[in-house]
C-alpha cells in the first residue's frame, strides 16, 4: 500500500531520507520565531517558537535513530566512511544532543527562558551551525558518494 502511495519509496535503502527535512526545516523556523518574539516582546511567538523547536527536537532524534539504523547499510568505500560519514553522525548527534537540552530549558521557562536569554540564542545558533555543517555532510553522501541510492556502482573511493 506505501508503494502505491509513495512508488519513491520502493527505490530507498531505509527510511532515514523520509524523516532528515523536518529537523532541518523546523528548527531554524524555531529559531527564527524565537528571534521575532525577543525582536516584538510577543509571547504569542513565543510559543510558537517553543512548539516549532519541540516538533524539531522529536524530528531531530527520529532522524538520528533512523540514520543509525541506517548506517549498517550505507555502502560506501571506507574513506569515505572515515571522512564524511563518521563526521555527519557525529555532527548530527550533537545537533540531536543540542536541541534536546534546549528544548528541555524552554520547556522549563515556558515558552522561553527569561534568565539567560542570550544563551539561549547562542545555544540556537551553536545547533543552527552544527546542523548545517552535518547536513552538508549528508548531502556530500547522498550526491557525491550515492550512499542514498543505487544510481552507479559501489563503493566509490573518497575524493577531495
Amino acid at each position: 500500500m506505501l508503494e502505491a502511495l509513495l512508488p519513491g519509496v520502493a527505490h530507498l535503502q531505509n527510511v532515514h531520507p523520509l524523516v532528515v527535512h523536518a529537523p532541518l526545516g523546523l528548527l531554524p523556523a524555531a529559531a527564527l520565531v524565537y528571534l521575532l518574539a525577543a525582536a516584538t516582546g510577543r509571547e504569542s511567538l513565543a510559543w510558537t517558537g517553543l512548539s516549532l523547536l519541540v516538533l524539531g527536537t522529536l524530528g531531530a532524534a527520529a532522524s538520528a535513530a533512523t540514520g543509525l539504523r541506517a548506517m549498517e547499510g550505507v555502502m560506501v568505500d571506507p574513506s569515505v566512511h572515515e571522512q564524511l560519514l563518521d563526521v555527519h553522525q557525529d555532527l548530527m548527534l550533537t545537533t540531536t544532543g543540542l536541541a534536546v537540552a534546549l528544548t528541555g530549558w524552554a520547556l522549563v521557562a515556558r515558552p522561553a527562558p527569561r534568565r539567560g536569554r542570550l544563551l539561549f540564542a547562542l545555544g540556537l545558533a551553536a545547533l543552527l551551525v552544527v546542523m548545517t555543517k552535518g547536513a552538508d555532510y549528508g548531502g556530500r553522501l547522498v550526491y557525491d558518494y550515492n550512499a542514498g541510492g543505487n544510481a552507479c556502482g559501489q563503493p566509490i573511493e573518497f575524493t577531495r
